[in-house]
């Protein structure tokens, strides 16, 4: 007997498809001098073990010690390894967004810990040391927090910050400094692929020991660092402002094509990501047998809706073409 994994977009076992608006990655791909240092990295050697230049870069970026900066290999490693940090040090209950993404609650019930989920900030009451998990932006609606939750100092509260760098819309919330903060590039980069990402750590407490010691060696591969390294450069900044323009334009673009074929689209989201409701229940089965895939939310509990994402031009208009065969033969 094999036990449940946690369910993601992306490939599916099935053929290939031609239009994918169900990852949440940006469809823009990465800026070249990054994705050049990426495919120049040097793969006949382990990195540092310590990631001591990639981790003074990091921490001087975020204003911090280099110290506190601990390197992941990706978003799901770190999930994984600050719940067991949380859990060898006295945290019993984690608690986590509803919907959201789900190796927040796997990581948590596959250590025995209680998952307490919620969907709003105000109503997490932890009756025991918890691990608190906050998506911002959240996957899979898009939208941004409107209050931290108050917790006491026996309470870790881990902010997931994936989706940040894809905000279209608003201000970013400034994190609490007791925070612990996950930043996990690749989606923003469209390069998933690379498993990478980093840990930033609010103070060298019992957690951060943890957490530290709990790293396997080489967690980063040639190209993790690399991609990290350029991660703050200037050019991709300008990359990044760039990129999130073109998305803004694609997601008005889609949204009012959607709205015209009479889907029902979650608001606000401020991201290039959103939740929708489609006319049809079946819609995301038969838009993969015409290879286009969007990401079914019933694995978020919420039946009957889908994950979108906005695509370019070419997609959108191949999207909507299926839509309309769809209708025409359910006439």
């Amino acid at each position: 007997m094999h036990p449940p994994m946690p369910e993601h977009g992306g490939p599916d076992g099935g053929p290939p498809v031609a239009h994918d608006f169900s990852t949440n990655a940006s469809p823009l791909g990465p800026p070249p001098a990054l994705l050049g240092a990426v495919q120049q990295a040097d793969r006949h050697a382990y990195p540092d073990p310590a990631y001591g230049a990639l981790r003074r870069r990091l921490g001087d970026a975020h204003g911090m010690d280099a110290g506190r900066v601990l390197p992941t290999a990706g978003g799901a490693e770190g999930i994984r390894r600050l719940t067991l940090a949380a859990l060898r040090t006295g945290r019993r209950e984690v608690w986590v967004p509803q919907p959201g993404f789900g190796d927040y609650a796997a990581a948590a019930q596959a250590l025995g810990l209680a998952v307490r989920p919620y969907a709003d900030t105000a109503r997490i009451r932890p009756a025991a040391p918890a691990l608190v998990w906050i998506c911002e932006p959240c996957n899979p609606t898009g939208a941004s927090l409107a209050a931290w939750p108050a917790l006491g100092v026996e309470h870790l509260l881990a902010v997931d910050r994936a989706y940040e760098p894809l905000r279209l819309q608003g201000e970013a919330p400034a994190v609490p400094p007791d925070a612990w903060q996950l930043v996990c590039p690749n989606k923003a980069l469209g390069l998933t692929g690379v498993r990478a990402g980093y840990l930033l750590a609010p103070a060298e407490d019992a957690a951060w020991a943890s957490a530290l010691a709990l790293a396997p060696s080489w967690v980063l591969s040639a190209e993790g660092v690399a991609m990290l390294t350029h991660w703050h450069d200037a050019a991709t900044a300008d990359w990044l402002a760039d990129a999130r323009a073109q998305l803004r334009e694609w997601s008005a673009t889609q949204r009012r094509m959607l709205e015209a074929l009479d889907w029902t689209q979650q608001q606000p989201s401020c991201t290039p990501f959103w939740l929708a409701r489609p006319p049809r229940p079946d819609i995301a089965l038969r838009l993969r047998e015409r290879g286009i895939r969007v990401r079914d939310a019933a694995s978020f509990g919420l039946p009957g809706r889908v994950r979108v994402s906005a695509q370019p031009q070419l997609s959108q208009d191949a999207l909507q073409q299926a839509l309309l065969e769809i209708e025409s033969e359910d006439a």
